[in-house]
Order: structure tokens, then C-alpha cells, then sequence
């Protein structure tokens, strides 16, 4: 299957990036076909402006040619693959900006739904588990990424996953992070 894998994170000798090289290690392994994303160097812009909002009166949507090529990249995968920093109990501001353009009415909701089947939301969060199981901020997360987005827009395999610590690395760390995100890409879409 081809999996759109789509990488946020400024910069590429970071541990996201090492993560992502983890997981579409893992997804070649199992012989999926990969087609990589990164936003930062895509020259895409996060801004959603005038020619991309709906027109929430139309059945028909026309959206700018950036917002139309990104599209079309996204019908061209059979399954989605999301690797990012957690950045305020949340996706960063390039990934949201993505989403809003991209996964646009009549396209990914509305009238039209997603056609994937699966989508996995890979996040590298800085705190330890116990201040996201605090204040439950590991439920509304997952329930936001596997409901609010997947769910919404039709994608029935949602999964989302947070690699706690990566701040203040204890011994060991990377190399579970590492184990786990190719375990993540050599068993995707095997529910």
C-alpha cells in the first residue's frame, strides 16, 4: 500500500526526523510504498487564505493550485502517516495549517469523505506520561486525532501514538523511540 507520510518539524537533524526514518523504515520492510512529505522544506504555506476558504453555498469547491496539487498527492496514497512534535497539547502550527487547507469541505468532509483507510498521528511529546494522565490531555489528544480528524473525515483506522521524554533523555530512550516507530511502520494497517 502507499502510505503519504508527512513529517513536521523545522528542523531535519531533529528527533522527529530520526523517528520518521524509524517508522518509513519499518513501512519499506513490510513492503509499502512510501511517498514523503516534509512541510517546512515543501515551500507550503500554512495560511489559509480567501481562494481556499469553502463556499459553504456551493456543492463544488475550487480551491488555489498549491491546495489542489496537495490533493491530489493525498489520492494518490492509499493510507496517511502524520510524524510531529507535540507542541501545546497539539499538532504545530505548519501541520494545522496543512489540515485546514488541505483537508478542505467537499474534499475531506462534507459531501465528500477521505477515501483512506488508515491513518496513524506519530507525536514526540517533551513531558513525562504522568502530566498528560494528569489532566487527561492524553484522552482529549486522542480522541481530537482519532475522532475529530479521522473519524470526521470518514478514515475508519485511526491511531495515535505519543513518545514521551524526548527533552530530557534518559538512557535507553532512543533506542525504544527507534524500535518502536519501525515497529509502528512494519505493522501498518494490520489491525
Amino acid at each position: 500500500m502507499k502510505v503519504l507520510t508527512v513529517i513536521t518539524h523545522p528542523r531535519e537533524d531533529s528527533l522527529t526526523f530520526q523517528v520518521a526514518g524509524k517508522f518509513i523504515e519499518g513501512l519499506k520492510q513490510a513492503g509499502h510504498e512510501v511517498e514523503t512529505l516534509d512541510l517546512y522544506r515543501s515551500g507550503f504555506d500554512p495560511v489559509l487564505m480567501e481562494e481556499d476558504e469553502p463556499d459553504w453555498a456551493s456543492s463544488s469547491q475550487h480551491f488555489s493550485t498549491k491546495v489542489d496539487i496537495e490533493m491530489k498527492r493525498m489520492e494518490n496514497a492509499e493510507a496517511l502517516a502524520f510524524i510531529f512534535p507535540l507542541w501545546w497539547w497539539s499538532m504545530p502550527a505548519m501541520m494545522k495549517g496543512y489540515i485546514d487547507r488541505v483537508w478542505n469541505y467537499g474534499f475531506a468532509y462534507g459531501p465528500n469523505k477521505l477515501q483512506h483507510q488508515y491513518v496513524l498521528w506519530l507525536s514526540l511529546a517533551g513531558a513525562p506520561i504522568e502530566r498528560f494522565e494528569k489532566r487527561k490531555y492524553d484522552q482529549m489528544m486522542d480522541h481530537y486525532f482519532n475522532i475529530g480528524l479521522a473519524d470526521y473525515c470518514g478514515i475508519p483506522h485511526s491511531q495515535f501514538e505519543l513518545l514521551y521524554e524526548t527533552i530530557d533523555v534518559q538512557p535507553g530512550y532512543v533506542e525504544n523511540w527507534m524500535r518502536k516507530a519501525y515497529q509502528l511502520g512494519l505493522h501498518y494497517a494490520k489491525h
